[in-house]
């Protein structure tokens, strides 16, 4: 039986761009994705995603206010987020709580590399976690 590849939240309201994640990240990724900002929420509760990945922009709430939550939560506290927008809003994604931050447009290597980091630390963590207990 093969092994599910990891999953991952996208909170993205852009069809255009929802459609360029798809394309670089499908081949490795279980994708799910979020046009706003409480369906990001809703989400990241109910199917416990490996890593969520935030565009700022979201309506109903926004990608800051999203990621604050999310790392209010002891649900969702230890999902890494990635902030990949087009707002230079780094030290404000970070503020938030996020644990990595990209500029668009997509550089597809760039992407892939990073969201295995944030995989591999959180997975790394959840180790001393466990261990810890």
């Amino acid at each position: 039986m093969k092994d599910r590849p990891p999953s991952l939240l996208i909170g993205e309201r852009d069809p255009f761009m929802r459609r360029a994640l798809e394309k670089a990240l499908k081949p490795h990724y279980t994708l799910t994705f979020a046009d706003n900002g409480i369906q990001v929420l809703n989400l990241a509760r109910t199917s416990r995603p490996k890593a969520i990945i935030l565009e700022v922009l979201l309506p109903v709430q926004d990608g800051f206010q999203v990621c604050k939550r999310l790392k209010e939560d002891p649900q969702t506290r230890q999902i890494p987020v990635l902030f990949f927008t087009l707002l230079q809003a780094s030290d404000r994604a970070f503020q938030a709580g996020a644990d990595e931050f990209l500029l668009k447009p997509i550089r597809e290597n760039l992407l892939l590399k990073t969201i295995q980091f944030l995989l591999t630390k959180s997975s790394a963590e959840q180790d001393d976690f466990n261990v810890s207990e």
